[in-house]
């Protein structure tokens, strides 16, 4: 490293690799505060079984980030994406797609700190050069929360949009979140397109005990040019944890004949194999098991009784011979239990450079003070700033409503998704085009 990379480093400015890519920073500034003397029953008790948007929690169970940035994750992967454009064979790209929706959670993974909720009309940016994307997201609405968010290849071959509606709810030992909302992504040359919904999240223990996440629910990627569909199962942890992070499913054509079989771990890799060696492997197994000694009564009334422990880890993925590796995760910086389990592309989003600052718009989550002072770990100017903006938020929707005006959102306008005809928030173009001066004043 020269002497005005080192004086760069020491000022948090990026380094400039030799093939002009910047480096992205690989640690938070402040390590993460600790959770240990703080009671969420006291604020959860009186919410089992309901919707929990509206409920104020303490910002020690926050992670210094936003929701909008947290759904910026789901790019970590694109290469899943640029490698499904290479390919003429349709199955190929259904196998990429499929990798590439498995991946898009795989950051979810001990990831139990709660991002900000997005304040209304605040959006973020993230362009990528080595990842050949463009990224724009925007929360369109508050009551409900909605954010929308588009991404575009940068050699405009793919476009990748959707909006969500997360639906958080506690169940007494547990919060479910439910991400409502269709994700769409279209491969320009093919004129293809493929939409699918994100599984459910549940996250146990936020009483007491070790907290632990599970992802379960079918998901569906249907190829609405070709009628190639993707069923892949992310199955519940079952009894003794035999299940734990496991996804199984297949890729059938238009006429429901299947093609390939997919199976792995949403924490750890995909692989795929032909439906024949799949059936085979597994009734092979299925004769072995029967073999072993089943639980007794009172192993399983044990195991009901402490329900939401964390399993014990099984063992990895038994990869079955002749299966082809669609998708591995990244490994995670060593140092990543204190930054909130951050993946390497999480304690990314955050950074904020001298020259990103006279560039992005004023409403970009980087410029929120309260994740900034989390970051930091300033968690009282955090908590102070926080209740700051949503008051400031308040006061704006009261002052509309004295007005009778209506919010308008500004790079999102409400309308149909062309693939499902459902209902959906399309991006109306113009962001990068930085025109900010109607931008409104949310910090």
């Amino acid at each position: 490293m020269t002497l005005t990379d080192q004086h760069a480093a020491a000022d948090g400015e990026r380094v400039v690799q030799e093939n002009g890519v910047k480096k992205h920073r690989t640690t938070l500034p402040a390590p993460m505060f600790p959770r240990n003397n703080f009671s969420i029953w006291s604020i959860l008790k009186k919410c089992i079984g309901l919707e929990l948007s509206k409920i104020t929690m303490p910002i020690v169970f926050n992670e210094p980030l936003s929701f909008l940035q947290r759904i910026t994750e789901f790019m970590e992967h694109t290469y899943m994406i640029n490698k499904a454009c290479t390919h003429t064979d349709p199955l190929l790209r259904m196998q990429c797609v499929a990798a590439f929706a498995v991946s898009a959670v795989a950051s979810q993974w001990e990831r139990t700190g709660k991002p900000f909720n997005p304040l209304l009309g605040e959006t973020f940016e993230l362009m990528r050069e080595e990842s050949g994307f463009r990224f724009i997201s925007e929360q369109v609405s508050h009551h409900p929360p909605v954010s929308a968010f588009h991404a575009e290849g940068l050699n405009k071959d793919f476009i990748f949009h959707g909006s969500i509606y997360p639906k958080l709810k506690f169940w007494g030992k547990s919060v479910e979140a439910e991400p409502r909302g269709t994700m769409t992504l279209e491969l320009l040359k093919h004129k293809e397109a493929y939409t699918w919904t994100n599984p459910t999240c549940c996250v146990h223990n936020v009483i007491i005990g070790k907290l632990w996440i599970e992802q379960y629910g079918t998901i569906e990627i249907v190829n609405h040019s070709t009628g190639d569909k993707c069923v892949l199962n992310f199955k519940p942890c079952g009894l003794f944890g035999k299940e734990l992070h496991r996804v199984e499913g297949y890729i059938q054509d238009k006429n429901k004949k299947k093609l390939c079989m997919i199976y792995g771990k949403w924490t750890e890799c995909l692989w795929c194999v032909d439906p024949a060696t799949y059936e085979s492997f597994k009734k092979d197994k299925k004769g072995v098991e029967n073999k072993k000694p089943k639980p007794t009564e009172e192993e399983i009334k044990s195991e009901n009784d402490e329900a939401d422990d964390m399993p014990e880890i099984q063992e990895t993925v038994q990869v079955i011979p002749g299966s082809k590796l669609l998708w591995r995760i990244t490994s995670r910086p060593s140092n990543s239990a204190q930054m909130y389990n951050f993946t390497h592309f999480a304690v990314s989003l955050n950074e904020l450079d001298k020259d990103m600052k006279g560039i992005l718009a004023p409403t970009d989550c980087r410029l929120r003070p309260d994740i900034r002072g989390m970051e930091n770990g300033d968690m009282d100017l955090a908590g102070n700033e926080k209740e700051r903006l949503e008051e400031k938020q308040r006061a704006s929707r009261r002052e509309r409503a004295k007005n009778n005006e209506e919010w308008q959102t500004r790079w999102f306008a409400q309308g149909t998704n062309p693939h499902t005809r459902a209902s959906d928030w399309i991006y109306t173009g113009g962001y990068f085009d930085r025109n900010f001066t109607d931008c409104p004043d949310i910090y």
